[in-house]
């Protein structure tokens, strides 16, 4: 991090509660984090950084062996998710998207995520097919399919954040999904964006 091309002036902490103090203290950027980290593990770190303006994204990091925690941050509202095994460029990459306000997910993680998708696919086709999801549920998934973030669908369909939240946190119920990155790769692997397109609902 603190070599070209990022040549970050880095900080390190190896206690997360302590870490969470300098960042409350102001002039962090980014946060690196084990997911495993003490005595704050990394996700409820993400969570303790939502109340900190401007806000401070945070990427967490796992060996092989944490992917099922890394897994199950995704639903946080971390940044960044990467498995340490994950490739330089790769790495840095994903930095630079997190920098820029997106967020990032290590490719084997993503690997992993379709593999658990494709575990249930008749059941995820049926549940559309059988329309367990309303019309605006659908129009939403199909926007989080094409990458949306919760303000813009919010303001593309005049609505408060709060009530997009509310609409995914009946999808993923449904759907069986453990959050947006979930329901992005899901939309995304079964054509909702495009079937929702066809119907004239977007």
């Amino acid at each position: 991090m603190a070599a070209p091309p990022l040549s970050a002036d880095v900080r390190t902490e190896g206690r997360s509660d302590l870490a969470l103090e300098i960042i409350r203290r102001g002039g962090v950027h980014l946060v690196l984090c084990e997911v495993r980290a003490q005595p704050i593990t990394g996700r409820d770190l993400a969570h303790e950084l939502l109340d900190i303006q401007p806000p401070v994204p945070i990427i967490l990091l796992g060996d092989h062996d944490d992917r099922e925690w890394l897994t199950a941050a995704l639903s946080s509202n971390a940044a960044g998710v990467f498995t340490k095994d994950t490739s330089l460029d790769e790495f840095l990459v994903g930095v630079r998207a997190v920098l820029s306000g997106h967020r990032a997910i290590g490719a084997a993680l993503i690997d992993q995520l379709l593999d658990r998708i494709a575990e249930h696919p008749s059941k995820a086709v049926g549940q559309v097919a059988g329309s367990h999801l309303s019309r605006t549920e659908l129009e939403i998934l199909a926007l989080i399919g094409q990458a949306e973030s919760i303000p813009s669908i919010a303001a593309s369909r005049g609505i408060s954040h709060k009530t997009v939240r509310n609409h995914l946190a009946k999808i993923y119920r449904k759907l069986d999904l453990h959050g947006r990155t979930e329901a992005m790769l899901w939309a995304a692997r079964m054509g909702v964006a495009v079937a929702a397109s066809d119907q004239g609902g977007l």
